[in-house]
């Protein structure tokens, strides 16, 4: 069940794309949790989980995991993603990738 969803708009060229983001229900399996998200890339969609030892470690290390995805991404380097009137993507990133946050991702966060 997604519990969680967010949509950037990615401009390229071409014009403007939705790119939706979204995030599952942790859930638990054989005793690990984890939360399952999709960035869904207009070129191919990206489906990926984190895990934790509990539902809400679970849920931020992927929230952490799409930080990382977006601010690695080439559109997010070359500033090509927005969301809505915030300057960054308003996703955490782990600690050693810090210095990468931009705009309110780097006040905020």
């Amino acid at each position: 069940m997604i519990i969680a969803s967010r949509t950037l708009k990615m401009t390229d060229p071409s014009g403007v794309t939705d790119v939706r983001i979204d995030l599952f229900q942790p859930t638990r399996d054989n005793g690990e949790w984890t939360c399952r998200y999709i960035v869904d890339w207009p070129d191919a969609p990206w489906e990926s989980y984190a895990a934790g030892q509990d539902a809400v470690q679970a849920l931020f290390s992927a929230m952490q995991k799409i930080g990382v995805e977006l601010y690695a991404s080439d559109e997010g380097k070359a500033g090509h993603l927005t969301w809505e009137d915030w300057k960054g993507f308003g996703f955490p990133v782990p600690q050693n990738m810090r210095d990468r946050l931009i705009g309110d991702d780097a006040k905020f966060l």
